[in-house]
């Protein structure tokens, strides 16, 4: 059997060590917040770096008050009621829109390919404000609203995306799906549709790891209310109007809030790369 073990090289030593410290630079606030998570609220500020032993091991009191104070389960249910709508209407809108508009070539949807594309550099504090007024004055800020908006904010990246896989299908399977009887929507339906997969499970994650860590734009447009409070918001509720902060049920919360989308993420990462390079190395 041949010996398919990479050379070990400068630049790749080099590489590895750049690597693990990136690698670094990401999971130890992540320990951080962990370790913080069983700790004592009075030993948080004095020894933030320590690991929770005697006094200072606070077990899950810190997850019992979380839970218990601040409607955290209600959160939890709302954020898991937008982020899932939000991320199935994404995915079946913007894969029909880049279909049509890489499919029909028009001056218009060329010019909205290019809006689309324009609306992916656009930073977001650019259209905050006009944003939140016509929320406001369309009754959007609702988690109804919230699927609306998230719509229009993810549209962008996921037509670019959809729309570079669409562009590497060819126009032969389609031309055969019609000459055997199919008409436009049953070719997109059971033709196009099924080919979009892999793109397609790359935009649903990358809008749901976005929706449900996502705290400026729920936070503009419902604000405060706690009928609809998600759980970005209910975490920050937890800071006091004088500055003071239960750290221990904070980090908490912060914890249980990673844990689905971090197992999310694992168990469908390998699409990730998958779909993007098939959407922008094809196209």
């Amino acid at each position: 059997m041949p010996n398919t073990r990479p050379k070990t090289t400068p630049g790749r030593v080099v590489a590895v060590i750049v690597l693990s410290f990136l690698a670094l630079v990401y999971l130890v606030p992540l320990a951080f917040i962990l370790i913080n998570s069983f700790k004592n609220k009075l030993f948080i500020s004095a020894d933030p770096f320590s690991i929770p032993t005697g006094d200072s091991f606070a077990g899950v009191t810190n997850y019992e008050t979380g839970l218990q104070l601040n409607g955290f389960l209600r959160a939890i249910g709302w954020s898991l009621f937008i982020t899932v709508c939000s991320v199935i209407v994404i995915v079946f809108f913007c894969a029909m829109t880049a279909y049509y508009i890489t499919r029909v070539k028009t001056w218009w949807t060329s010019l909205l390919y290019y809006m689309f594309a324009f609306s992916m550099i656009a930073p977001f504090q650019m259209v905050m404000f006009p944003t939140v007024k016509i929320a406001d004055a369309l009754g959007l800020a609702t988690p109804w609203g919230m699927i609306v908006l998230y719509l229009g904010f993810g549209a962008g990246l996921s037509v670019f995306l959809f729309s570079g896989f669409v562009r590497s299908i060819p126009l032969e399977i389609e031309e055969a799906a019609f000459i055997d009887g199919c008409s436009p929507l049953q070719n997109y339906f059971r033709v196009v549709l099924p080919l979009l997969k892999p793109t397609a499970i790359t935009v649903a994650i990358l809008n749901a790891m976005w929706v449900w860590n996502d705290y400026l734009l729920p936070n503009l447009v419902i604000g405060q209310d706690e009928n609809y409070r998600t759980i970005p918001i209910v975490i920050q509720s937890l800071i006091g109007s004088n500055g003071n902060r239960d750290m221990g049920a904070q980090m908490a919360m912060l914890v249980l809030a990673i844990v689905p989308i971090v197992i999310f993420y694992l168990s469908a990462q390998k699409y990730i790369i998958e779909g993007v390079a098939a959407g922008a190395v094809k196209g």
